[in-house]
């Protein structure tokens, strides 16, 4: 398919309207957003400092944020298993629907059982609005931009993961099938879970970080209140670490270590494997610090 075809499928499925990223400046948002701009898609790209204000804590500037968008993909901060995720969830889709919003795509986590419970409610109060729901494995992104980038600078890796083997998802294949939700058809009441090709022990996925960086990192397993404590020292908040460090343990149990081929069911092409991943952060400079 061309960009002009892909153009032209945009406008008659969902019409001149913009579509909405919450957290547009966000790993995935901003990719998300970009691949929509590529394509001529009007983007309109909300955070909590940006020109479109969205602040899942204040839900008085929703609806002005949805205002005349023909879709939305939505990432909730900090994690869609978080007590209050699913009264959010319900409260967005109330008003996505009333704003005539025709499609949403929300982002998940795979094998979350409380996440699960504010997809339904996203669903339950979004009504007739076409949901697509795309739950994530582990982003490859987090080791390059994101919380365990100064593990990997410093040689040293710690996680709550123990010997777990996870399938991790390079965050642009992630963007490719969001888009592909937001502007093509047949997505409509999709659930895609989306991993990597291969599952990898964080101890593996270490020593191809090394390889690829040019620096020893070893892989140091802690347990998840160790890990807490670890979070609280770069700042986070105790609740909030306690959070993460629970809900890590709960993901990296094992039950999520199995990998799918949603990736290329939507785009017709294998997911990246994290080697490549890691060849090509260690190209763009993500390890020169």
């Amino acid at each position: 398919m061309t960009e002009n075809t892909k153009k032209k499928t945009y406008t008659k499925l969902t019409g001149t309207g913009p579509i909405l990223v919450t957290g547009g400046t966000g790993k995935t948002g901003r990719r998300v957003a970009e691949r929509l701009t590529a394509l001529g898609v009007p983007v309109r790209a909300g955070s909590r400092t940006g020109e479109v204000r969205f602040d899942w804590q204040d839900e008085s500037g929703w609806a002005a944020a949805l205002a005349g968008a023909a879709a939305a993909y939505i990432t909730y901060y900090p994690d869609l298993a978080v007590p209050g995720a699913a009264g959010a969830m319900a409260a967005f889709g109330r008003i996505a629907a009333a704003s005539g919003v025709r499609r949403l795509v929300l982002l998940s986590g795979r094998g979350e059982p409380q996440a699960a419970v504010a997809e339904e409610a996203l669903r339950g109060a979004a009504g007739a609005v076409e949901l697509t729901v795309v739950r994530s494995a582990f982003f490859a992104q987090n080791f390059s931009e994101g919380a365990l980038l100064d593990g990997v600078l410093g040689g040293e890796l710690v996680f709550p993961a123990g010997s777990t083997a996870e399938p991790f998802l390079d965050i642009d294949d992630l963007a490719d099938v969001v888009v592909a939700a937001l502007t093509g058809e047949g997505h409509a009441g999709a659930v895609y879970e989306l991993t990597g090709p291969r599952s990898l022990t964080f101890e593996e996925a270490a020593a191809e970080l090394g390889r690829a960086a040019g620096r020893p990192v070893r892989y140091v397993p802690v347990s998840g209140p160790a890990y807490a404590e670890v979070l609280e020292g770069f700042g986070v908040s105790g609740p909030e670490a306690g959070f993460l460090a629970e809900l890590f343990a709960t993901l990296l149990d094992g039950h999520n270590s199995a990998t799918t081929d949603d990736v290329k069911r939507v785009l017709g092409r294998e997911a990246k494997e994290f080697t490549a991943f890691a060849r090509e952060a260690a190209r763009d400079g993500a390890w020169h610090g």
